[in-house]
């Protein structure tokens, strides 16, 4: 007989491990017990060695599929160390909360094909409960207060379980043994309805929601919010992260209606669906989406388009031309909670095969999360005409994710529901900070909270997406986020690190912190934040060997340079700790700076006028486009240098060729003229006009030895293919194909020069398919290794990993050893 004492870690909490653990030890008569702790599970077990050697190997091997087993450790128990009681029998003993909450919490897992069979079924005491959850599916991280993971400690602390409920919950051997969120219609949650009166002053918020505290109250909410839809509404609805707005896809006017409330002009929105079947009728869809978009996370996959009547599809399921308009991609989604399940099940049946489905908020705030405040912003503001919400509070904010395929790998564009916060990998490190804060950038804005485990491991906590933090109700999300994640896993950051943009909130707070706190602060550079995060990827994966310098390519939109340009087309010779820029792209004015974002043709009017070029024929569309005062008073910016910091973004560039090539010539919403340009580039290649362009951006070397990647050549053959009548679309895929050739011949000079053979690639820019896969075909021909994110999205939602990385390197060498 032999006794031993064993830990499991991971993410072992809310995936149904303890009761996993109980019929695994049923199986090999082991004699003990189970429990939840804050630093993961343990087991007490009593057994003959042979059983005990097959137990913990099932513990790893037929984990709970929602289940990370990370690490197993197993101790023999001195001689006295356990009651001989728990040598016979084994149980499951109530969790502790004396350890360190070093453990992981599973994310939200969409609702599984069990569920799913009761939900449908009339015979089932859960038929059409709309929270029906077990072991394996239902909210978890959304939910959580506290560690361990126990009804206590969530949001379903008000709801007492029915005996019937408590029976299953109880029993080790039925699917929802232990699940925190199992309830039913007789003592769970409940769907509530409140509908903005016709005639009546919007904000009046005195009407008694509708409860469906009964299965026909609640088939009647969900038939009454199909109809509305069906009619042309719009509808703010309770998910597991926050609200969606929904209205009929395939209603033009809706969609109309919905971007006007929303003041959410051109931007695509995502459409939920029943079945991969619909999502196939929509787009292409090949093995590794259809896994995304049926798997246990279920994100908003970017997926390519199909043409009308294309292939064997029916075209029957047919969207307003205005919810993705001529963009080649479009962000679908399949239901991931009983809810949406009901609600697309009941919306077929009124002829309505596809959902908006976006974020319920007006751009730039933050999703709601709050019944209340949702009904004052969403449906009293009239934004809204009616809210399905539900009286079970969501502890965590969180949006749907957004990932695409790219040659065949997941890439994420937003890490968010699902996703985060799961643990990234870090490179080991000797003399590391127990833990880094990493407040993260302005756009697109994450934390993340780095650890160093006692096993030599060294982890990356990134908080789901926040948004633009450029206001207080976003810099209060922010808070929230970086609260939640310090409290529920017990850090006490060591050090602070901030992107060194004078003028960021996050950055801002992160400087008054350490002064207040006597806490060291790293500043870093944002660009090499972005290509840190490509190279701590690649480390902790064994891709790429530590203490390698590697070559960034970071093209994005803005970015504080260190020389007080805004900096976006960088060549960065880069390790962790630190970076040479060793080439750019050619600067030029940005007349207004944020102005010029929003107006392309002002940032055009500035290029041209930069590289001589404003009196070509070919400027002349651009120039009519223009009112004379404007470009007037933008001369009188750029020649006085009025408020026209100098750039060398990519992303720019990439907006006035959109401007000069009449594509896009104003953003309504963040990189619209880029995205623009990159559709109309991809037209030309799917209509097989893919012939290259002669023409390509230089590559000149100025006295000091630095190369620049100057565009003028490019835009000088630009403004002949206008003057000479060849299609915007055809230029736009000539623009791609010299921007990639020009970066990979400069990159091939710098990795030659410099003995290196690795090319890491980061940036919002990167966001463009067609460029990324053009720019690794050239940079892999020329024999150089690609690097690009596969755990953290290419944009500035790898920002904070990044910095994480980089403060780590650089706080390791000023750290005695």
């Amino acid at each position: 007989m032999r006794h031993v004492h064993i830990h499991v870690t991971g993410i072992v909490q809310g995936v149904g491990m303890r009761p996993f653990v109980y019929r695994e030890a049923m199986a090999y008569s082991i004699c003990g017990w189970v429990l939840n702790a804050g630093d993961g599970v343990h087991v007490e077990a009593h057994a003959s060695g042979a059983a005990l050697d097959s137990f913990v190997a099932a513990l790893s091997e037929h984990a709970p599929a929602a289940a990370r087993v990370e690490r197993i450790d197993v101790a023999d128990l001195e001689p006295g160390a356990w009651d001989t009681a728990d040598e016979q029998g084994f149980r499951i003993v109530a969790s502790q909360d004396q350890t360190a909450h070093t453990t992981l919490i599973s994310p939200d897992i969409a609702t599984c094909d069990d569920c799913l069979r009761e939900l449908f079924d009339p015979d089932d005491r859960r038929f059409h409960y709309p929270f029906i959850n077990c072991t394996n599916c239902g909210p978890r991280f959304t939910i959580i207060r506290s560690l361990p993971y126990d009804r206590a400690a969530t949001s379903m602390d008000c709801f007492p379980m029915c005996p019937a409920c408590a029976t299953e919950y109880a029993n080790p051997l039925d699917r929802r043994f232990h699940a925190q969120p199992d309830a039913c219609f007789d003592c769970g949650p409940h769907i509530t309805w409140r509908e903005a009166a016709r005639g009546v002053e919007l904000g009046n918020s005195g009407a008694t929601p509708a409860v469906g505290d009964t299965r026909e109250a609640s088939d009647a909410i969900i038939e009454r919010c199909v109809e509305l839809l069906a009619a042309g509404g719009i509808v703010a609805i309770k998910g597991l992260g926050g609200f969606h707005l929904a209205c009929n896809a395939a209603n033009e006017q809706a969609v109309t209606e919905l971007r006007r409330r929303k003041r959410r002009s051109n931007k695509p929105l995502a459409v939920m669906v029943r079945s991969l079947a619909d999502a196939e009728c929509l787009c292409h869809v090949d093995d590794a989406e259809r896994d995304l978009l049926a798997g246990s996370i279920r994100p908003i996959v970017l997926l390519r388009r199909r043409g009308a009547g294309e292939g064997d599809f029916s075209d029957a399921l047919e969207l307003a031309p205005s919810v993705a308009r001529d963009l080649p991609e479009l962000g679908v989604m399949l239901p991931y909670t009983p809810l949406q399940h009901l609600l697309l099940a009941a919306a077929e049946t009124h002829g309505m095969h596809a959902l908006i489905m976006t974020s319920g908020n007006l751009s730039e705030e933050p999703i709601e999360t709050d019944d209340d405040l949702a009904w004052k912003h969403l449906v009293a503001a009239g934004i809204a005409d009616a809210l399905l919400g539900n009286d079970r509070a969501i502890l965590s904010r969180y949006d749907d994710s957004v990932v695409r395929v790219v040659d065949g790998a997941v890439m994420p564009v937003r890490r968010a529901r699902g996703y985060a916060p799961q643990p990234l990998p870090l490179p080991a490190l000797a003399g590391a900070a127990p833990c880094v804060l990493a407040c993260g950038p302005q756009q697109k804005a994450t934390i993340a909270l780095t650890r160093e485990d006692t096993n030599a491991a060294s982890t990356c906590f990134v908080s789901q997406h926040i948004g633009d933090v450029e206001n207080g109700a976003t810099f209060d999300a922010w808070n929230a986020a970086r609260t939640r994640l310090e409290d529920l896993f017990d850090l006490t950051p060591a050090a602070l690190a901030c992107d060194l943009h004078p003028s960021y909130l996050s950055s801002q707070w992160a400087r008054e912190q350490a002064r207040e706190q006597g806490l060291p602060l790293i500043e870093v550079q944002h660009h090499h934040a972005h290509i840190a995060s490509v190279m701590a990827e690649a480390i902790a994966a064994g891709r790429l060997v530590p203490n390698t310098r590697v070559l960034g390519i970071a093209f994005d939109g803005t970015g504080a340079g260190t020389d007080g340009t805004i900096w976006g087309g960088e060549f960065l010779v880069a390790g962790l700790a630190d970076f040479e820029r060793a080439a750019h792209l050619r600067t030029w004015a940005l007349p207004g700076g944020a102005a010029s974002v929003r107006d392309a043709r002002r940032n055009a009017f500035s290029l041209l006028s930069e590289l001589g070029l404003l009196e070509h024929p070919g400027a002349t569309p651009l120039l009519d486009s223009i009112d004379e005062q404007t470009r007037s008073v933008t001369t009188t910016m750029i020649e006085r240098s009025i408020n026209s910091p100098r750039t060398s973004s990519m992303g720019r560039l990439f907006d006035a060729a959109a401007a000069i090539l009449g594509i896009c010539g104003q953003a309504t919403y963040e990189g619209e003229p880029a995205i623009e340009l990159e559709a109309a580039a991809w037209r030309a290649l799917d209509g097989e006009n893919a012939s290259s362009t002669d023409s390509q951006a230089g590559a000149s070397t100025p006295a000091d030895g630095s190369p620049i990647l100057d565009p003028q050549p490019l835009f000088e053959a630009l403004l002949e293919g206008i003057e000479a009548g060849t299609p915007a679309d055809k230029l736009a895929l000539g623009f791609h194909i010299a921007i990639a050739r020009a970066s990979a011949r400069i990159a091939s000079e710098i990795c030659a020069r410099e003995g290196i053979d690795t090319v890491a690639l980061s940036g919002g820019v990167f966001m463009n398919r067609l460029l990324l896969r053009l720019l690794a075909c050239e940079l892999k021909d020329a024999g150089l290794a690609v690097l690009v994110p596969h755990t953290v999205p290419v944009n500035d939602g790898c920002i904070s990993y990044g910095q994480a990385a980089v403060a780590r390197a650089r706080l390791a060498q000023v750290i005695p050893q």
